[in-house]
């Protein structure tokens, strides 16, 4: 057993609970239904987390220690607890014209946001019914294609995918992040650049990424029009903080939609950041997206702890993390339209929480962020669930299912749900040396041992599943603000400060010293550590040997 573990408040549960299967959890039914919370949509089922109704009272005790209300309410009302960036954290504020609960958010705030909303709606409608032309667009806009990195590619291209099933006719969506040619070039191949609109989303229009790749599709664009400048602008909009630099990029400033330093970027999906998405969907579609998020917001903020789905799946986050060690979490929807939810929790959780010190600069008691990752099932299946269920780590899992498919292939869409239920089942059960040696019928009694022993599956793997009714809207904004809030509490209970990621910033400033030395082979190259140097002249030489 870890340090870590020996030292913690709830060791005396982890070693009264490893030596409990999750086949004998399982029996208490009273328990099951504790750990099975429901809000309007969505059905959160932690039954098959290794943890019973004392180890789930000794983490409430220790969460209600922690004056978590006090902290919760801060946020909302727009306290600075951002502290290192002394700034706001106020993306519920987004949503709260669709709440049932007053917003404490500042009246200035509220005001700004529904402004920007009305703005927003007046621009899709008018792109929805084909002509945009008073707003500076051109006309007959047939693709969007949004450019960031990022919360601003991330929040936008998960929704506008989840979201197929709703989006408006005649308009298709494509989202351009990674710096690396090859994707502009192939997505210029398929457009028309007098039907193209391009959003740039850059918070501060210096992120490299973002302007490099609009340069390429301006580029395009302007030999489309002969280099009419005043034409090209009409194919772009931005959504920044910094007008004046898109402006002098080539954005008009009536054509630039704002960012605020309140909004991380990995929780700005609610804000114009989601202009691509509202203009995929239509802003009716939008609002109710919007709606669902504040639903679990007011959910998050009236509901008691037992009940609270985004404090429970905190809580097992940090049961599986601190108290058995897990140091990895493996998201896995069984929804193809949810294929990017786990790249936008990977951003949302490892970015928030991936600190080592205080908001004081002191170490952190404890570990913190899990590694997240997964991908669809069943593909998952075929690809790593071997280990899952027989290798030497333990993986806790999310599962996610929808119970009403957006489509009519009913035979489908039962075998996708009776697969995720399954491996929930297995992975939860296991299979005994004893239950697989019945099993074995071939050979003598030493060859049965022998297989049965590769056909043993330990069991007492742990997972959660979450079940949607159908992913709409609705669903979907409810279910992002439900990690949304998870990542606040484990900040909160892990006292780390969730809204800053100083993290990000070294390796983009030495990418800034590099650029010269690989740009020209004139550049000096000594300022860099001996590894960096060699390979730098190493792409000089292959270069050269090219050309």
């Amino acid at each position: 057993m870890s340090p870590e573990r020996r030292s913690s408040f709830l060791a005396e549960h982890v070693d009264r609970l490893s030596r409990s299967s999750l086949r004998e959890l399982l029996k208490d039914i009273p328990r099951g239904e504790r750990l099975r919370q429901r809000l309007g949509p969505i059905l959160l089922d932690l039954s098959r987390q290794q943890l019973d109704g004392a180890a789930l009272d000794a983490l409430g005790t220790h969460l209600e220690a922690s004056d978590w209300q006090a902290s919760r309410n801060a946020m909302f009302a727009g306290a600075p607890i951002n502290t290192s960036e002394q700034r706001a954290v106020l993306h519920t504020a987004l949503r709260a014209g669709e709440s049932r609960l007053p917003s404490p958010a500042p009246r200035a705030v509220l005001a700004e946001i529904e402004q920007t909303l009305q703005r927003i709606e007046a621009l899709v409608q008018a792109i929805g019914h084909g002509d945009a032309t008073a707003f500076g667009i051109a006309h007959g806009i047939t693709d969007v294609v949004n450019i960031g990195i990022g919360g601003s590619d991330l929040g936008p291209r998960l929704a506008v995918r989840a979201l197929a099933p709703f989006h408006v006719a005649g308009l298709r969506s494509h989202f351009l992040t990674n710096v690396d040619g090859q994707a502009a070039h192939d997505l210029m191949a398929q457009l028309d650049p007098r039907r193209t609109l391009v959003i740039m989303v850059s918070k501060t229009f210096t992120t490299q990424e973002t302007l490099l790749n609009g340069q390429v599709l301006r580029d395009w664009i302007s030999r489309a029009y002969d280099g009419n400048a005043r034409e090209v602008s009409r194919h772009f909009l931005a959504v920044s903080a910094n007008v004046p630099a898109a402006e002098s990029w080539g954005v008009p400033a009536a054509q630039v939609y704002p960012m605020w330093d309140f909004v991380g970027g990995r929780f700005s999906l609610w804000s114009a950041v989601g202009l691509s998405l509202a203009i995929a969907v239509g802003m009716e579609h939008f609002r109710t997206l919007l709606a669902g998020a504040a639903r679990m917001d007011d959910h998050f903020r009236s509901a008691p702890w037992q009940e609270n789905l985004p404090v429970l799946l905190s809580l097992v986050e940090l049961w599986n993390r601190n108290a058995f060690g897990r140091g990895s979490r493996a998201v896995v929807p069984y929804a193809d339209l949810l294929t990017d939810l786990t790249s936008y929790l990977q951003q949302l959780e490892m970015e928030s929480l991936g600190k080592q010190v205080t908001p004081q600069g002191q170490p952190a008691g404890q570990s913190t962020s899990a590694v997240v990752w997964g991908s669809v099932g069943t593909n998952a299946q075929h690809a790593y669930f071997q280990a899952l269920h027989q290798g030497t780590d333990v993986v806790p899992l999310e599962f996610i299912g929808v119970v009403q498919p957006a489509h009519e292939l009913r035979g489908n869409h039962d075998a996708l749900l009776s697969n995720l239920l399954a491996q929930a089942a297995a992975l939860a059960l296991g299979k005994t040396f004893d239950e697989a040696l019945a099993e074995a019928k071939e050979g003598d009694e030493a060859a049965r041992r022998v297989l049965a022993a590769q056909r043993t599956f330990p069991g007492d793997r742990p997972s959660t599943v979450i079940l949607l009714d159908a992913l709409t809207p609705e669903s979907l904004g409810a279910l992002i603000a439900l990690y949304e809030h998870k990542v606040f509490m484990l900040g909160h209970l892990w006292g780390i400060n969730a809204f800053d990621q100083w993290g990000v910033e070294l390796g983009k400033s030495i990418a800034r010293q590099i650029l010269p030395a690989l740009e020209s082979d004139s550049a000096s190259a000594s300022a860099f550590d001996s590894a960096t140097q060699a390979l730098i002249e190493a792409i000089h030489q292959r270069r050269k040997q090219s050309d």
